[in-house]
C-alpha cells in the first residue's frame, strides 16, 4: 500500500464549498441530524494513514461536507490526471485507488490529494488466499476500497469519467448530489409523480399516504451519465456512433420489487447500511461474465434493501464519461453473461429471504446459499460465485470486526 499527500502544483484551483440551503435540511425528515452521522476514522492495523499535510491547501475549506465520513474509491491502471478536473470537488476527501493489472506499474497521482494506494501485492498481503475471490484486470477490483474503508459513505467512479455539466453550462458536483441523495430518505413502498419530494421545490402529492410520508433510508445513489452511454456490446454494435446528450433532471426512487442496471462508474452509497452486500462479483481472466461485476452486486443489493426495508435511487448526478469501450472486445466478455441475464433476473425476482435474516450479512450469507442451490444448476461458475460471496463476508468480518 502506497500513501501520501503529494505537493500541491504551482497553479491553485478554486474549491467548490459543498452547500446546501437551509430549506435543503428543514424540509427533510432528517432534519440537520444528517449532518452528525458519527463513524470511526482509525484506519486498519498496519495501514499506513497519510493526512494532508497541514498548511497545503488554503483554498480548501476546513469542514467540507462529510469530509471524515466519506472515501472515494477508484480503480485504475493508469495515471490519474483525470483528477485535476475533478480537484475541485475530490481534494478535500480521502481517496482510496486500487490498481487493476501489473503492480510494476507506477501509478502517478496529482499533487496535493490524500490518497492510500493499493496494488495486487498488498491485496494478496492482507487478504492471503482470500485475495483470489478480490477480480484482477478489471475495474472490479474497486470493491477492495470497499473493505479497507473505515468511512460510513463510500463513492466510486471511474478514471475515464469527467465532470458534466447541466443545461445551463455549469459545472455538476456529482459528490455534492450523491450526498443530498444519501442524506435524505427513499421511497420504495409507493410512488411519488413528483419523483423525489425531499428534492428542493418538490413535495408529495394529493393522495400520498401520509403513513409513509417519512420514507425509507437510501442505501443506494446510482448515477447517470452524459456522452458514451453505458450500453451492452450487441446494442453498442447496432448504435455504434449515439452519444446521450439528454439531460433529465429527476431523482428516483427504484420501487420495491423492481430491479434496475446499476453501473459502477459513477456510485454512492452508505457503506454501514448496505456496504457487505457490494461485492463486485467474481471476474478475471478464467472467469466468464466479465462486464457484470456491477450488475450481479446491484440485483444482491436490491433484494437485501427490499427485506431490510432500504432505499434505492437514480438519475441525478451526471458525470461525462469519455471512452467508448470496443463493441467486439465488449461482446466476447459479455456473451455468456448475456445468455446467463434471463435465468439470473428470474432467480432475483422469485428469491425471498427468511423473516430469521434480520441483518444485511445474514441476507447474504442466505442468498449465497440460494445462488449455489439454483444458479448452480445453470452453470458450475455459480458454485464458485457462491463460494466467493462467502469468502467476501469473511474477508469483511476480518477486516471490519466492529461492524459485525
Amino acid at each position: 500500500m502506497h500513501g501520501g499527500t503529494t505537493p500541491l502544483p504551482t497553479s491553485t484551483c478554486q474549491y467548490v464549498r459543498l452547500t446546501f440551503p437551509p430549506s435543503f435540511f428543514s424540509s427533510s425528515p432528517l432534519g440537520s441530524r444528517a449532518l452528525h452521522s458519527v463513524c470511526d476514522p482509525t484506519p486498519i492495523s498496519g495501514f499506513r494513514h497519510s493526512p494532508m499535510a497541514a498548511g497545503s491547501s488554503s483554498s480548501v475549506p476546513s469542514d467540507p461536507l462529510l469530509r471524515d465520513e466519506l472515501d472515494i474509491v477508484i480503480p485504475t491502471a493508469r495515471n490519474l490526471d483525470f483528477l485535476e478536473a475533478w480537484r475541485p470537488f475530490f481534494q478535500p476527501y480521502h481517496l482510496i485507488i486500487v490498481q487493476d493489472g501489473n503492480s510494476k506499474n507506477t501509478i502517478s497521482v496529482p499533487g496535493g490529494f490524500d490518497y492510500e494506494l493499493y496494488d495486487r501485492n498488498d491485496i494478496d498481503r492482507i487478504l492471503g488466499p482470500r485475495a483470489a475471490r478480490i477480480s484482477f484486470k478489471d475495474s472490479a477490483c474497486r470493491c477492495f476500497g470497499y473493505l479497507v474503508s473505515k468511512k460510513k459513505y463510500i463513492f466510486t467512479v471511474d478514471d475515464d469519467c469527467f465532470v458534466a455539466k447541466d443545461p445551463s453550462g455549469k459545472q455538476i458536483n456529482a459528490l455534492e448530489q450523491h450526498i443530498r441523495n444519501l442524506l435524505t430518505p427513499s421511497t420504495p413502498f409507493f410512488f411519488n409523480t413528483l419523483y423525489d419530494p425531499y428534492r428542493l421545490g418538490a413535495d408529495f402529492v394529493r393522495g400520498y399516504p401520509f403513513s409513509l410520508r417519512e420514507g425509507s433510508p437510501t442505501a443506494v445513489s446510482h448515477g447517470l451519465w452524459l456522452n458514451v452511454p453505458d450500453y451492452d456490446a450487441p446494442t453498442q454494435l447496432v448504435k455504434p456512433n449515439e452519444r446521450n446528450t439528454r439531460y433529465v433532471d429527476a431523482v428516483l426512487t427504484v420501487p420495491k420489487g423492481a430491479f434496475f442496471p446499476m453501473s459502477g462508474m459513477n456510485l454512492a452509497f452508505n457503506r454501514e447500511l448496505i456496504g457487505q452486500a457490494m461485492y463486485f462479483g467474481l471476474t478475471d481472466d478464467s472467469q466468464p461474465n466479465v462486464r457484470y461485476d456491477d450488475m450481479w452486486a446491484a440485483w444482491c443489493v436490491k433484494v437485501i434493501c427490499d427485506h431490510m426495508g432500504f432505499g434505492v435511487k437514480t438519475g441525478l448526478p451526471y458525470i461525462w464519461n469519455s471512452k467508448a469501450r470496443t463493441p467486439l472486445v465488449n461482446l466476447r466478455k459479455e456473451h455468456e453473461g448475456i445468455y446467463w441475464q434471463e435465468d439470473i433476473v428470474h432467480f432475483f425476482q422469485s428469491v425471498t429471504l427468511s423473516k430469521t435474516s434480520v441483518t444485511v450479512q445474514e441476507c447474504y450469507i442466505e442468498l449465497s446459499q440460494q445462488v449455489r442451490e439454483k444458479l448452480g444448476k445453470v452453470d458450475a461458475y455459480f458454485i464458485k460465485l457462491a463460494d466467493a460471496m462467502m469468502t467476501w463476508i469473511e474477508a469483511w468480518n476480518e477486516l471490519n470486526p466492529s461492524e459485525n
